[in-house]
């Protein structure tokens, strides 16, 4: 799950949105309570990472990962972008085949 975790963030910081969307689910779902949105499925993901991650040039440090189970984690993260600096907590969720199936986003 850690490594899960840090290829998700390796891919969002060099702006590899591919990269990043190959670790997904197709019906995966990225809630994000700071725009008040969720976007599920891939293409909706994708538009999420270009318009959070790729246009706000956002760089994202991984603090600590809290494993709740075999499946499920929070990351405590780091964001810094052209919006500034926040953190924030990513609750992840995995499938059967080892694919992101849901992201809670949330900031401090």
């Amino acid at each position: 799950m850690t490594t899960l975790i840090q290829d998700f963030i390796q891919a969002t910081n060099a702006f590899d949105v591919e990269a990043a969307l190959a670790l997904f689910a197709a019906d995966a779902v990225i809630a994000d309570a700071s725009v008040g949105d969720a976007f599920a499925g891939r293409a909706r993901i994708r538009d999420y990472l270009e318009a959070y991650f790729v246009r706000y040039h956002t760089v994202t440090t991984l603090i600590a990962v809290e494993l709740v189970d075999d499946r499920q984690a929070a990351a405590r993260v780091a964001f810094a972008g052209d919006f500034g600096h926040e953190t924030g907590v990513l609750k992840l969720r995995i499938d059967a085949d080892g694919r992101i199936a849901r992201i809670d986003a949330d900031l401090d």
